[in-house]
């Protein structure tokens, strides 16, 4: 079987890099997905697999083998970042504002390969594979809740999904049994004080310096408050006030986000949080509004589950292609699919000759990741319903 899938796999290597450069020049934020859907759902035509809409922009596809088996779950997400591509790539984003930088263009073509190397062996196996093409995973809270609660997992017993990892070499498989990422939460400040003119500070209530404090200050939580040897994340990344170089504003917003896998550390967070925003504000004579956000819960992998694409990573890639990795604080609403039936996430390395982290501008994956990723989800599928 793994012969002749890998002959299918190379045969089908230049349509793939082909397929996700035409999605990544047409990226599309969060629900606003229209074209990129299209794009996927007349590919799902072809194969003769009608899509169902589901979640607005998300599609379900339905892959019929021979009667009887079970049914597993492919999950690929649809949604760009919305900022400004950057850097030389011939096949750039023709969306002004708009960017796949994190690789979800290739997670597309991955499934869109799995899908046609599937439905050419629909007689070999028994059972059903259902493709799932998820809306806004980046903007919380997301698109796999509204797929959930539109029947995507109906009848799965089993659902699986990648993430191409700028962090990994090129093709190499890391996973995580148990937590895997972090929950993802995260929280806005709106410092008022009392604006006047820059050379006499004395009349005024200065937002920005109270804001540069809570900056500051906020940082204590985690080195302060948490168990150093429990994982835990605070950080900004957004501030804005003022409209001039010599005016004190009004107010200064600011957001973060806060990342962490023991709801006790949540709990802790939310919490000081507030006292210490309340407290440095009532300092500097400032008042503030403070709101926090609960998002993605942390991603939970399936013990045998992750057992499973082990053994099947072993046999299609190679041993040698399996890395020990440790959990990661970034977020992902594949958690929640995980929290409705068995399964499991993982990473495949589509590092090697890139520089840019995802969420960069200017940031690209190794297109040759783009081939054994299509094989091991394939692999997957085939090897659940055997």
């Amino acid at each position: 079987m793994w012969e002749d899938l890998k002959k299918d796999v190379e045969a089908l290597s230049g349509r793939l890099v082909a397929w996700r450069r035409e999605l990544h020049r047409h990226p599309e934020i969060a629900h606003k997905e229209e074209w990129t859907s299209a794009y996927v759902r007349d590919h799902f035509k072809k194969l003769g697999l009608p899509a169902k809409s589901l979640a607005g922009t998300g599609l379900r596809a339905v892959l019929k083998g021979r009667p009887g088996g079970k049914t597993v779950a492919l999950r690929t997400d649809m949604d760009a970042l919305p900022l400004q591509e950057e850097g030389g790539k011939k096949f750039r984003s023709l969306n002004p504002g708009a960017a796949h930088a994190c690789g979800h263009d290739g997670h597309m073509a991955v499934l869109m390969a799995a899908a046609e190397l599937l439905a050419k062996r629909k007689e070999r196996f028994k059972g059903n594979v259902v493709f799932i093409c998820q809306p806004a995973e980046e903007l919380p809270p997301g698109g796999a809740q509204l797929m959930i609660k539109a029947g995507a997992l109906e009848g799965v017993g089993a659902i699986f999904g990648l993430h191409l990892w700028q962090g990994l070499p090129t093709g190499t498989v890391g996973i995580v049994k148990g937590p895997m990422m972090a929950q993802s939460d995260n929280f806005r400040i709106t410092v008022k004080g009392g604006g006047g003119h820059g050379s006499m500070p004395q009349a005024t209530v200065d937002p920005i310096l109270t804001a540069a404090e809570l900056v500051v200050n906020l940082q204590s939580i985690v080195s302060r408050n948490v168990d150093p040897l429990k994982p835990a994340v605070l950080s900004f990344g957004t501030i804005h006030g003022g409209t001039v170089y010599n005016i004190i504003p009004n107010e200064v917003k600011l957001s973060g986000t806060v990342r962490l896998f023991d709801p006790k550390i949540q709990t802790l967070m939310k919490k000081r949080l507030r006292e210490i925003v309340e407290g440095t504000c009532a300092a500097f004579k400032a008042a503030a509004d403070f709101e926090y956000e609960e998002g993605y819960p942390p991603l939970v992998n399936d013990p045998a589950s992750v057992d499973f694409v082990l053994a099947v990573v072993e046999k299609a890639l190679g041993e040698e292609n399996i890395i020990a990795v440790d959990p990661v604080m970034g977020g992902e609403d594949f958690a929640y699919y995980l929290q409705e039936v068995p399964g499991a996430f993982f990473f495949l390395g589509a590092g090697d000759g890139t520089k840019y982290p995802h969420h960069h501008p200017a940031f690209d994956i190794d297109e040759k990741a783009l081939p054994p990723a299509a094989f091991l989800m394939t692999a997957l599928a085939l090897e659940y319903l055997k």
